[in-house]
């Protein structure tokens, strides 16, 4: 039985990215995983707490990544927080690498799904924010939900 390509299933999402960082660019990389590893993705297990992306040379890798060992694995499972080789063209690997050295850019994973029977990883180009910024990241979403609120109160009557 051969699956839909055009079906996207979501695994995780990083949310605490979007709150500590800027997001400036996006990219969709495949990543290199051993059996055990696809299964237990399949199942959930994936984390993306303190993960990030390194670029050595020419290859991108994704570290700290969490992936819980599979159940019925046995000797073939791997360890949880391996780096993993991330699939990138070469010129976006020269592009992160060199935002990433000149412009003081970090390079963080956003989420991973199921893109048909294969793994992608979406990962993110961003900035760090001050504490400043997340605090008015914060007032301005509730500002927003307060006056969603507001709105819908008055539909109401």
């Amino acid at each position: 039985m051969k699956e839909d390509k055009s079906v996207i299933r979501n695994i995780a999402q990083n949310r605490k990215a979007y709150h500590d960082y800027y997001i400036e660019d996006t990219y969709q990389a495949g990543i290199e995983l051993s059996g055990t590893e696809v299964k237990s993705m399949r199942a959930g297990r994936c984390n993306f707490k303190d993960s990030y992306v390194d670029v050595e040379g020419r290859q991108a890798f994704i570290v700290n990544m969490h992936i819980s060992p599979y159940e019925q694995g046995n000797i073939f499972n791997r360890d949880p927080l391996r780096k993993r080789r991330l699939l990138l063209n070469q010129w976006e690997i020269n592009k992160l690498h060199g935002a990433v050295t000149r412009q003081g850019y970090t390079v963080v994973p956003t989420r991973a799904y199921f893109q048909g029977s294969l793994v992608k990883i979406d990962i993110a180009l961003a900035k760090g924010k001050k504490l400043y910024d997340k605090r008015e990241a914060i007032a301005d979403r509730d500002r927003k939900r307060e006056a969603e609120q507001e709105l819908r109160d008055r539909t109401k009557n």
